[in-house]
């Protein structure tokens, strides 16, 4: 354990960071730059007797848990976490789950598709971040729980309102296949994430259909280039699908775009228009 490199780190990181950049007041008779030593403390869940003999190289070594929490208070990127461990003398070993963080470059790459749906998956097929059009297009997953943003537990477990299955997409079924394909492989790479050991034990139980295509092992999945969306207020939109891998933290950016002039173009331009409104009325 370097205690000096990883007093002068956490001390920069932290001076870096603007009281709002993490919901706190600014204040006054700021005297250093950044967050407070009690603030980090406070946002990672330690003392601040403890923080304060961390940044003056006087601290113990600390434990992992310890280590990612000031990861997280102090918005650490991959490169950085992976410093902080490396100083503290605790190198990270593989990651225990998927990976629910989407870099800031990626969540405005969404808002910098006006005329695209666009959303991010996790491993384990989360909705971890989209753009307006998406939530137009399938539903306000500002809305839903971390739990109901799963569209793997969606499109089996949820029963379909009026014959709908999946927002009534024409890839329904063969979503369902290429997930499972997916959990398949996810769960060889997470073998010890408990999240995604309950999720498939759930998706096991209460569908016939995935434990059937779970207890096939397949793991290779076809892309889907085209789909329609039934939608109940536009009708059919239909959309090219185009899905970028995110290899460093086990995400896809899926993206639908229509052909430009058709009429499925038009209406996502007025899906645009009226799917933040039609989504805020109260019901």
């Amino acid at each position: 354990m370097d205690r000096r490199e990883l007093a002068e780190f956490l001390r920069t990181r932290r001076e870096r960071i603007a009281p709002a950049d993490v919901g706190l007041p600014a204040g006054q008779r700021r005297r250093t730059p950044g967050l407070r030593r009690e603030e980090v403390a406070q946002l990672a869940y330690i003392s601040t007797e403890y923080y304060t003999r961390l940044e003056q190289a006087r601290g113990p070594r600390p434990s992992r848990e310890v280590l990612a929490q000031l990861a997280r208070a102090l918005r650490l990127s991959d490169a950085e976490r992976d410093h902080l461990h490396h100083l503290a003398g605790t190198p990270q070993g593989p990651p225990s789950g998927p990976s629910r963080e989407v870099r800031q470059s990626i969540v405005d790459l969404l808002h910098r598709l006006p005329q695209a749906a666009a959303f991010v998956l996790s491993a384990t097929y989360e909705v971890i971040a989209w753009n307006d059009l998406a939530a137009a297009l399938m539903e306000d997953f500002s809305a839903l729980s971390r739990r109901d943003r799963n569209v793997v537990r969606r499109a089996f477990l949820q029963q379909p309102g009026g014959g709908r299955r999946l927002y009534g997409v024409s890839d329904a079924d063969e979503f369902a296949r290429t997930a499972a394909q997916h959990l398949r492989a996810a769960a060889a790479r997470y073998p010890d994430d408990p999240e995604l050991t309950e999720l498939i034990a759930e998706l096991v139980d209460g569908s016939e259909e995935f434990a059937r295509l779970w207890a096939a092992h397949e793991v290779t999945a076809r892309p889907t280039l085209r789909k329609t969306f039934d939608h109940p207020l536009v009708g059919p939109v239909t959309v090219d699908c185009d899905v970028l891998d995110i290899t460093d933290r086990d995400q896809r950016v899926v993206i639908y775009t229509a052909a430009p002039g058709s009429p499925s173009e038009a209406a996502l331009r007025l899906l645009s228009v009226i799917g933040t409104q039609r989504m805020d009325v109260a019901r």
